[in-house]
């Protein structure tokens, strides 16, 4: 069983002279469980919105999408899927413990369960010691760490991320790279993330899907059958770099 089914979406909004503006033109792809995929593509081909529609927090205006062999408008187990957003989205007035917590706080879970969850979540991303720490006294790795606590505390079986490592340095990055794979085998999770960065593609994917826009189209999937660590100045690595940002630099095929 796959860990996500996308069969043939298409996705519309708003207007665009007089007609609404199309998005998204049938996307087909499937996940397996403990994969990682990367979804790449140009400013506008839709990468954020298909995410969104896996999610669930996008409806499709064509096609649909299946989690774990249930379609998605039937699926009830949300906490097997979370969302780390590109912002770390940290409640100030809250430590790094109950901003963990949150998540875990909407159910029915007995109190000593939710800090047995997020003392081990934060042990696991490496901050146990700043569990009392409010966000204005984390540095920007640190907050990625506890954004993602918050994403792993309900013990999910799908993550899905936009961006979420966008803005730290390229040695915080890299640390939080090696974290997310340590985690996610650890955890036999299944990652889905969007890029603008090619080279964070290949470093972290089992499989590039490359999108085309205007409307956002599959234009390639890419396996990348490279062993892991991936060292970025790897002759291996920036071989497939320099593969994917040719195909992303020819012209788009008319739809």
């Amino acid at each position: 069983m796959n860990a996500v089914e996308i069969d043939h979406v298409g996705k519309w909004f708003g207007q665009r002279e007089g007609a609404p503006l199309h998005v998204l033109q049938d996307i087909a792809l499937t996940v397996p469980q403990r994969a990682v995929v990367a979804i790449v593509g140009a400013s506008g081909c839709g990468k954020s919105t298909l995410l969104n529609i896996i999610a669930g927090l996008i409806e499709p205006d064509a096609g649909g999408v299946r989690l774990f062999g249930t379609a998605a408008r039937e699926f009830r187990d949300w906490r097997a899927m979370t969302y780390m957003f590109q912002e770390d989205r940290l409640l100030p007035w809250r430590t790094a413990a109950q901003n963990v917590a949150f998540g875990l706080e909407a159910g029915s879970m007995p109190a000593a369960e939710r800090r047995r969850r997020v003392d081990e979540t934060l042990d696991l991303v490496g901050l146990s010691r700043f569990r009392d720490a409010f966000p204005h006294e984390l540095s920007g790795g640190m907050r990625s760490r506890v954004a993602l606590a918050r994403s792993l505390v309900t013990e999910p079986s799908l993550l899905l991320l936009d961006e979420p490592f966008s803005k730290l340095d390229p040695t915080i990055r890299a640390q939080m790279h090696s974290e997310l794979l340590r985690i996610a085998a650890l955890r036999a999770m299944t990652l889905i993330f969007v890029t603008h960065d090619v080279e964070e593609a290949v470093v972290l994917a089992d499989r590039i899907v490359v999108l085309q826009p205007h409307p956002g189209r599959v234009r390639l999937v890419q396996e990348v059958a490279l062993d892991r660590p991936r060292d970025p100045l790897s002759e291996a690595v920036t071989d497939q770099v320099r593969r994917l940002r040719l195909a992303l630099s020819e012209e788009p095929v008319p739809c």
